[in-house]
């Protein structure tokens, strides 16, 4: 099992985090998303022989899959059901503040979007689930079957940047029940008008639905503080996003976080007393390799942004 999952999990942008990070040995880090255990394995071993690791994963099944993957480093790793989220909680919980290095990979797993049963992808047929934690209560069934058109229609807008999204939800609601990925897949690309363009017209809904099932920009928006907060002086948070709307998230909080003032410029004087925390280690996103991308077409969307924290 261990061989079968290193040979399906890589890690997006791998050397690019741990030159980011710059792991020393007795150092505390955190990966929010642990995923395949992968940016973590990493961060192991370039912190020996003492640096320790604290995952974070909302999927029990990859998270059963990392602890086997970093079982080799003992106490040194620790695996925990949560979402990043909650990140800051959890870390103080666990003896793991103040940090010296946080991950953050918003994207999936080949073992998520291949499997048909969880309901990710439409290349195959299987349930409207798209839950990381099978134990949460909404799943994708439930929003298409269950929304008002308005609001199916401002779901695909605002998570998934649908332009015919109204076109869209009437055609979805016109076919209620919908079961299956397949079936919504084909729904959305007849009322789209077929397969124009580079990417399958259902990318899109398929994309707004996973994002509302898991509350993931929510998410994304409510850890970045935490992170910054908790990250000793020098310490550094690297953020790997797969689209436009995390993307725009982690590029402004960033920034905000290393201007001295965030009042409206019409102010004449500074009345918000915000003081940089960060210095951007990145003023434009990381991207992955032609080679890489050629090894792992998945990771052609990946953008990496990378802060460090100052002094107070």
């Amino acid at each position: 099992m261990a061989a079968h999952a290193d040979a399906r999990h890589v890690p997006v942008l791998l050397e690019a985090v741990v030159g980011a990070l710059r792991p020393h040995a007795g150092g505390r880090y955190v990966d929010g998303t642990l995923g395949g255990g992968g940016h973590a394995r990493a961060i192991l071993e370039a912190s020996a022989p003492d640096g320790r690791l604290l995952g974070l994963d909302r999927d029990p099944a990859a998270l059963a899959r990392a602890r086997e993957r970093l079982a080799p480093f003992g106490a040194r790793a620790v695996c925990v059901h949560a979402s990043f989220g909650d990140l800051g909680a959890v870390a103080d919980g666990h003896g793991f503040t103040p940090i010296d290095g946080v991950v953050l990979d918003l994207g999936f797993s080949s073992d998520q979007l291949d499997d048909p049963a969880r309901g990710f992808s439409f290349q195959a047929a299987g349930p409207l689930d798209m839950r990381l934690d099978p134990g949460a209560p909404v799943r994708a069934a439930d929003l298409v079957n269950d929304l008002p058109e308005d609001a199916l229609a401002d779901l695909l807008y605002r998570y998934g940047d649908e332009r015919r999204s109204r076109r869209i939800a009437r055609a979805i609601v016109a076919s209620r029940p919908v079961e299956t990925t397949t079936e919504l897949a084909a729904i959305v690309a007849r009322a789209a008008g077929g397969r124009a363009g580079r990417i399958h017209p259902a990318t899109r809904t398929f994309q707004a639905l996973r994002i509302a099932v898991n509350g993931e920009l929510d998410a994304l928006t409510d850890v970045l503080p935490q992170v910054v907060d908790r990250l000793v002086p020098g310490g550094r948070l690297a953020v790997i996003s797969f689209h436009s709307l995390e993307d725009r998230i982690v590029k402004h909080a960033l920034r905000d976080e290393a201007r001295d003032c965030l009042c409206p410029p019409e102010l004449p004087v500074c009345r918000c007393d915000h003081r940089a925390r960060l210095r951007l280690v990145t003023r434009r996103p990381i991207e992955p390799s032609a080679a890489e991308v050629l090894a792992n077409p998945r990771a052609r969307s990946a953008r990496l942004r990378v802060a460090e924290r100052l002094a107070a």
